[in-house]
């Protein structure tokens, strides 16, 4: 399975940077986390201070299951709050929802 996800960042180019070299050297315990949930590939790209997310799943892979062993989960948690502080909320989303998923409307 195939899932996009769109979030934004500050828009601070130093905190934009900040968080791309965070991602150069993400922590082994979140790249474990995210193998084990059963996510086979994620990339994020940017444009400007806006995100974009691409992840690739296994057949039974859970958005629940995998929240529930995030939320378990101490350094996927001080992860998380880390993050938190280079990224910001697309308009309308619910409070403290970070990755939105986008929904596809064209294929060809």
């Amino acid at each position: 399975m195939h899932y996009y996800f769109a979030l934004d960042l500050q828009p601070d180019p130093e905190l934009i940077a900040a968080y791309e070299e965070q991602h150069r050297k993400v922590w082994p315990e979140i790249l474990l986390s995210i193998r084990e949930a059963g996510i086979l590939r994620l990339e994020i790209y940017r444009v400007e201070n806006r995100l974009f997310m691409v992840m690739e799943t296994t057949a039974d892979f859970s958005f629940e299951k995998k929240a529930a062993a995030d939320a378990a989960n101490p350094v996927v948690q001080d992860w998380e709050t880390l993050m938190w502080r280079y990224q910001q909320a697309l308009p309308g989303s619910a409070p403290g929802e970070k990755w939105r998923r986008m929904d596809c409307i064209f294929k060809l």
